[in-house]
């Protein structure tokens, strides 16, 4: 394709960017990530979860995650912050028998003292205090997070040098975080692996989507470096960064 029509190209897929939950299925196929972390988050709350347990998904995005687990409705909460996913889960969650409550996971959370056996969160805020509270005596807390400096060849690559926008989100930190809340630490990994892009329209719909990690992306303003990356993946087959992820499980 010539420079006009790949421009035209990028700025559909920068008008498609919008999701429903979080589900990137519009650029499966066109890129790969996740597939070699060293911990498998499911296995990990599946290995705690008994149905007669009480459980909390903190920041549950479309709860997607949270129904594929199959736990009784009548013991699942889930909590939820971002205004389309609020009314999504308010929509798929609540006519189940899912208690869902808008909140945000960093600050106070509507529940009373020692309500949950498992409180999971994948990707999202939480409070250390406030997952003490509210967790059960011997009660556990499953997180898969994503670190600092997640994609950051990627923004660079598109934006060049930026802040990092959550400078907290390292493994040691969340460790002495729920330490110094009064929690034993189970299990502490962290990891960086590989994120590959086959196609920079892909890229342009990521890019817009996580606008967190990329502020101020559009392709007008980054022409230019669209273009150096589409010759980057003519040359090399594809775009590649890391991904940043860390795993921890504490108890109470």
């Amino acid at each position: 394709m010539n420079t006009n029509t790949l421009i035209r190209f990028w700025k559909s897929e920068e008008n498609a960017a919008h999701i429903r939950g979080w589900d990137f299925s519009h650029i499966a196929g066109r890129y790969t990530e996740e597939t070699d972390l060293p911990w498998d988050y499911r296995a990990a709350v599946l290995q705690y979860l008994h149905a007669e347990q009480k459980m909390l998904d903190v920041d549950t995005g479309g709860g997607e995650f949270l129904l594929s687990l199959g736990h009784p409705f009548a013991n699942t909460s889930a909590t939820e912050a971002f205004p389309p996913n609020v009314k999504l889960c308010r929509e798929t969650l609540l006519p189940l028998g899912i208690d869902f409550r808008e909140a945000d996971g960093k600050k106070h959370l509507p529940f009373e003292d020692g309500t949950f056996d498992l409180i999971i969160n994948r990707h999202g805020d939480f409070n250390a205090a406030e997952i003490h509270r509210i967790l059960k005596d011997g009660g556990i807390f499953i997180t898969e997070q994503v670190g600092t400096e997640n994609d950051r060849e990627l923004v660079e690559l598109l934006l060049g040098k930026t802040r990092l926008p959550f400078p907290e989100q390292y493994l040691e930190k969340a460790f002495l975080s729920f330490r110094a809340s009064g929690f034993e630490i189970l299990e502490a990994e962290e990891c960086f692996r590989p994120i590959k892009f086959f196609d920079v329209g892909a890229l342009v719909w990521f890019a817009r989507i996580i606008e967190w990690e990329f502020p101020g992306f559009s392709v007008e303003a980054c022409k230019d470096r669209l273009l150096h990356a589409q010759h980057m993946l003519e040359k090399d087959g594809c775009i590649c960064g890391q991904i940043h992820r860390f795993l921890l499980v504490a108890r109470k």
